[in-house]
């Protein structure tokens, strides 16, 4: 498993996430559950591999 998300995506993934989750925590609105899937893009940031990408053969990184 090498890495497909490059520094830029990994940063976006990460704010992306921490909104998302932040919203989840903080707001009443009755879809506000639904915020807790930034914990996708924020694990997906963390460990650099995103399944999604795989099949399509994306890489927003580097190459070698």
């Amino acid at each position: 498993m090498s890495s497909n998300i490059g520094n830029i995506d990994r940063i976006l993934r990460i704010l992306v996430g921490v909104v998302l989750v932040t919203f989840a925590m903080l707001s009443n609105h009755e879809l506000a559950i639904y915020g807790f899937i930034g914990v996708v893009p924020i694990f997906t940031a963390l460990i650099g591999w995103c399944p999604a990408y795989a099949p399509f053969g994306i890489k927003t990184c580097k190459t070698e």
